[in-house]
């Protein structure tokens, strides 16, 4: 695994302990003595409980941005007169905590394997507002999703639609169904990420919708409720969201002419602020702009305009998460020029957030456990694992006198990173503790070596 490619020089921030707004959970400040304060917790507190490396999710961050994003589509669907669905997507981050947290926001929620339907269904959701996405559900996944009753299934290939066809007339049910298309636009985003182009395992051509639908159409088992359609992650802006809404409309009309077609799924990938250089949209805007961008293609086509959904999942769960590392070592690198950057481990790294070995991720960070008067000092924080692309935050100003021992916080970690982790190494996956009012209380426990070791064969009676 090769390094980080070179970024752009990183600015010299003014104060390297400061906490930017955009990037860091609304409740976190420092205390007087300069320590990190998460939903009312110091880092330091945090840290001696539950040890290091430790997921930190600020439940109140969480729901707040849950009801804010629900109440800014409901409130741009509005003068429409159409309805709006908002889901959840349970792959960002998945417990049953937060399938509570985001039903009693109003959210729905969607799925994409057989193991996050289940733990949807052990968290109390109720399975007529799930959708269960994927582009290679198995039959026990499909025979499962049916006898359940999820209320839509996005088909993703042809194969799909016979397969999970068979299943409902077998279980005597209609199975409500979203088609998969692919707009052809591609947002701006990782070209790992960017979910909309032709050539790539999600859905269906553009071209290749009709027949698709058509065959639906013809089977008494399955239900057309509408097209679905994805173009991105970690998106900012609606420009995106707008031209593929106008082909998607477009195809809409068209297949109008074969039946009602009563919702359009225009996905989500909305952005956060990994950096304080990440300008996201404020989702009132997004909301207003993507959805008077259909109302105005169905105007100018003359068609009824349907109902919508859309998916965001970090933009619920990514500010509201924090993660806390002990740093060990701090190297001293000479660069050229006479310049000089602080490698500085912490005792998580890949295993805890793949997205920078994965995509080139940026994050930064800040000693949680003091404040400092020194000067910044250019630096690169990284993981214990054995691997020269085990970047944790590619480039960061910390104060020069980061030592081991301190603490450091990595913020917008709440999506993607406990979805993605791992044991590599043998590095234990860590706990999910949320926080709220000054309360800390495990979600999700942490591995241990003894759970590891359980799962190896060679190991029983030897433990």
């Amino acid at each position: 695994m090769s390094a980080s490619p070179t970024r752009d020089p990183l600015p010299v921030p003014a104060d390297a302990d400061a906490l930017h707004e955009r990037v860091w959970p609304g409740s976190a400040h420092r205390d007087d003595d300069g320590t990190l304060v998460l939903g009312g917790v110091t880092a330091t507190e945090l840290a001696q409980t539950y040890g290091t490396p430790l997921y930190v999710v600020d439940e109140a961050e969480v729901r707040t941005h849950a009801q804010r994003t629900v109440a800014a589509f409901r409130a741009a669907a509005a003068p429409h007169g159409v309805a709006v669905r908002v889901y959840y997507a349970g792959k960002a981050f998945l417990c049953t905590e937060i399938v509570r947290w985001t039903a009693e926001a109003d959210m729905s929620l969607d799925v994409c394997s057989g193991g996050e339907l289940e733990v949807a269904l052990v968290g109390g959701a109720d399975p007529a507002r799930i959708g269960f996405h994927g582009n290679n559900k198995s039959v026990a996944e499909l025979t499962r999703a049916v006898e359940v009753g999820v209320g839509t299934v996005i088909v993703d290939s042809p194969i799909e639609i016979e397969r999970l066809a068979a299943i409902a007339d077998r279980a005597g049910a209609v199975q409500n169904v979203l088609l998969r298309v692919n707009s052809g636009v591609h947002a701006e985003t990782h070209e790992f990420l960017a979910t909309a182009h032709e050539d790539q395992k999600f859905g269906f051509a553009m071209d290749a919708a009709p027949a698709a639908v058509a065959r639906i159409r013809e089977l008494r088992s399955l239900s057309f409720q509408g097209l679905h359609c994805h173009i991105g992650s970690q998106i900012f802006g609606v420009a995106g969201f707008a031209e593929s809404a106008s082909r998607l409309v477009d195809l809409h009309a068209q297949l109008l002419e074969g039946g009602p077609i009563p919702l359009l799924n225009l996905g989500g990938g909305f952005g956060i602020a990994y950096t304080p250089a990440d300008d996201p949209t404020p989702i009132e805007d997004l909301a207003a702009g993507i959805v008077d961008a259909v109302a105005r293609e169905c105007e100018v086509r003359g068609i009824p305009m349907p109902d919508l959904a859309f998916e965001p999942g970090r933009a619920i769960v990514g500010q509201a998460g924090v993660t806390l590392y002990e740093a060990g070592t701090v190297k001293p690198v000479e660069l050229d020029e006479g310049r000089r950057r602080l490698y500085v481990s912490v005792d998580g790294g890949m295993s805890d957030n793949a997205r920078p070995a994965l995509y080139g991720a940026d994050y930064c960070a800040r000693i949680a456990s003091r404040v400092s008067g020194a000067p910044p000092a250019l630096a690169r924080v990284v993981g214990k694992h054995c691997e020269s692309g085990d970047i944790v935050v590619d480039q960061e100003y910390l104060p020069a006198d980061v030592a081991p021992g301190d603490l450091l916080a990595v913020p917008a970690t709440g999506a993607y990173c406990f979805s993605l982790a791992s044991a590599y190494n043998y590095l234990t996956r860590p706990a999910v503790v949320a926080v709220r009012d000054g309360a800390a209380r495990v979600i999700v426990r942490g591995q241990t070596i003894a759970d590891l070791l359980h799962a190896d064969v060679g190991a029983e009676g030897n433990a």
